[in-house]
């Protein structure tokens, strides 16, 4: 029997890329997400704020829990949560008289939970730390 050489090939549809397969300028086109990254980075490259979002990493927390668990004063977490709250790193609730933050994008719960995982050994001790950043 003759084969029939005019059948057309079976089509396949190829994969759809992974992060980690995109080429890097396809990346790099999405700048608004560069941007949230950068922004992102910029209110982490502090020692305390890599504190406080590590115990935020667990959950919502009150400012007196966040306070009890890094080690400062009150008007120093204040400062620092601004600064987190102004680039969108945390979200805050109020609650009567008390504030809740918390850590609400998956993005920034991971890096958290990457520099944790890097850095401190995946546990909360924080004696690394210079004690001029408490």
């Amino acid at each position: 029997m003759a084969k029939n050489n005019n059948a057309a090939a079976p089509t396949t549809t190829p994969p759809e890329k992974s992060v980690d397969d995109m080429d890097i300028f396809e990346l790099l086109g999405k700048s608004e997400n560069i941007e949230q990254a950068a922004s992102a980075m910029q209110a982490m490259a502090h020692p305390l704020r890599i504190k406080i979002l590590c115990v935020l990493n667990g959950g919502e927390l009150m400012v007196q829990d966040i306070l009890e668990a890094v080690g400062t004063t009150q008007s120093n977490v204040s400062q620092h949560l601004a600064i987190l709250k102004s680039k969108k790193v945390i979200v805050s609730r109020k609650e009567a008289t008390k504030v809740f933050y918390r850590i609400d994008d998956a993005r920034i719960l991971r890096m958290i939970t990457l520099t944790r995982d890097i850095f401190c050994g995946m546990g909360d001790d924080f004696t690394n730390l210079p004690s001029d950043h408490k």
